[in-house]
């Protein structure tokens, strides 16, 4: 039966809609829309999760390592397949210090959340062996490149058992050049419960050249001790076991 054409700029305006809100539920990192994503620990209790993207980097990570040994942290380090398997004896260090690793895609592509669902399922299979091999672990936890998405993402993590994290709160720390400016990013009304996002990996320099990720940090785990707040892995703030 033939639409109605009174009836054809409201079917139009449904279809953009649902389009818009598509859209807009993958370029929202945080959002809900597209499938289930652990944005907070479900029962804060004291604790906050560190996360650490992009790397390992064999400058920034060894230092990132001892600063959280130093404060008796943990972090789940969201690593890149092809990083993995150029630096494994750094991945195994994390690994062995306490820590955990995530699964970032095998290559980081900018255009990730275009992909369709084959070349979106290779990247994360290939970052699944990658870590399996290096490692002898299989990530549980999936952080989009960028934290951007589409719709052919939550199956196919379904499918390999991954869950999907976002964050409570970041500080842009690979592009803000500033310290002062990223810390405060995360302390914003800072709680038990927040998922925090820094890099290790392509992280932004400051002024006289540091890495950012390597000025904040010794003084956001101070806060957080301060705080009385534990930073723990996203496993163990979710209870996976």
């Amino acid at each position: 039966m033939a639409l109605d054409g009174r009836l054809l700029p409201w079917a139009a305006g449904a279809f953009l809609a649902n389009q818009a809100a598509l859209c807009w539920g993958g370029l929202w990192p945080r959002s809900h829309l597209l499938g289930p994503n652990q944005v907070r620990l479900p029962d804060g209790a004291g604790r906050v999760a560190l996360t650490i993207d992009d790397g390992p980097d064999p400058e920034v990570t060894p230092r990132v390592l001892e600063l959280l040994a130093a404060h008796g942290a943990r972090a789940t380090f969201f690593c890149i397949g092809v990083r993995v398997e150029q630096h494994p004896a750094l991945a195994r260090r994390i690994l062995a210090e306490g820590h955990e690793i995530g699964n970032h895609s095998q290559h980081h592509h900018n255009l990730f959340s275009l992909f369709g669902p084959w070349r979106m399922a290779r990247e994360i299979e290939q970052a699944q062996a990658s870590i399996g091999r290096v490692c002898e672990v299989q990530p549980r936890w999936f952080r989009a490149p960028a934290g951007l998405r589409n719709v052919f993402l939550q199956p196919q993590l379904s499918r390999l058992g991954l869950q999907l994290s976002s964050w409570t709160r970041r500080g842009f720390d690979t592009r803000n050049r500033d310290p002062e400016k990223v810390l405060a990013a995360l302390q914003r009304k800072l709680a038990a419960g927040d998922i925090l996002l820094l890099h290790d990996g392509q992280a932004a320099r400051t002024v006289a050249g540091e890495p950012v990720i390597l000025s904040v940090l010794p003084r956001l785990l101070a806060t957080l001790a301060a705080r009385h707040l534990r930073c723990v892995t996203l496993s163990d703030g979710v209870g996976v076991e």
